[in-house]
């Protein structure tokens, strides 16, 4: 019995990474990937990239590598992460469990990331081809799974700055910002708010919608400033359907 307990033991402190990258690449559905695991499932590293899923030929991956510590503590599971080539301080998220719900908690946090790396996901990135950067921000952010319903507290903000794409010759099209809101003062709510606005440029993006549960509801339009009409045309084909001079956004 003891021996089948320090064997036990040891097979849990000395897990490899690559237990990580089979967990994850479940959990996913083959969309997160992680190369070249090293270390353990508790410290290690690895190469992040995105995948359209099984079969998938357009994996992007990151320059550098993703470096992970995960421990556990009276508050539950702490997970630092940070990224070679896009965070200057780590991503730290803790995972609490209570009676019939758990919670996700993430500290406020910025980092920036290549907009290429989404054309890994397939469809519709590989044909846009994106270029540009994403700044991502949290602030208060939290999750919490209780009774079957996701529920939202705090701010997640990605701007997207210099976009441009492979369906259009105007380099950059412009910077563009997603805000999804949720409720604030401790306070969680299964409506969080989603609204995309446009910072600057000739690509003009609007819209608003409702995250519920785990689906966006979304709709806005796309259209081109005065004069750039046929440099954007190509583009506003492809993103939504055609009314006149815009496109409508739809998700959901």
């Amino acid at each position: 019995m003891g021996a089948l307990l320090g064997a036990l033991t040891a097979t849990l402190c000395w897990a490899p990474a690559q237990w990580l990258v089979w967990g994850l690449n479940a959990a996913s559905q083959g969309r997160v990937v992680l190369q070249t695991p090293r270390g353990t499932v508790w410290q290690g590293s690895a190469q992040l990239g995105l995948s359209g899923g099984a079969g998938s030929r357009d994996l992007q991956a990151l320059p550098g590598r993703l470096n992970w510590a995960l421990s556990a503590s009276k508050q539950g599971l702490e997970l630092s992460l940070h990224a070679d080539c896009c965070m200057t301080t780590p991503l730290l998220l803790r995972v609490s469990a209570g009676l019939g719900q758990w919670g996700l908690h993430l500290n406020n946090h910025q980092s920036q990331w290549p907009a290429g790396l989404l054309t890994g996901l397939g469809a519709p990135w590989n044909t846009l081809q994106p270029e540009g950067q994403l700044q991502l921000r949290t602030d208060a952010l939290q999750w919490q799974w209780s009774a079957g319903r996701l529920q939202w507290q705090g701010l997640a903000e990605l701007t997207a700055r210099d976009m441009s794409s492979r369906l259009s010759t105007l380099r950059p099209m412009g910077s563009y910002q997603v805000k999804v809101t949720g409720a604030a003062d401790g306070i969680f709510t299964a409506t969080p708010q989603v609204q995309l606005s446009t910072l600057s440029g000739a690509l003009k993006l609007t819209g608003q919608g409702q995250w519920l549960g785990e689906r966006l509801r979304f709709a806005g339009e796309a259209s081109a400033a005065e004069g750039q009409e046929d440099n954007l045309s190509n583009l506003l084909n492809i993103i939504g359907r055609r009314d006149g001079t815009r496109s409508l956004l739809s998700l959901g």
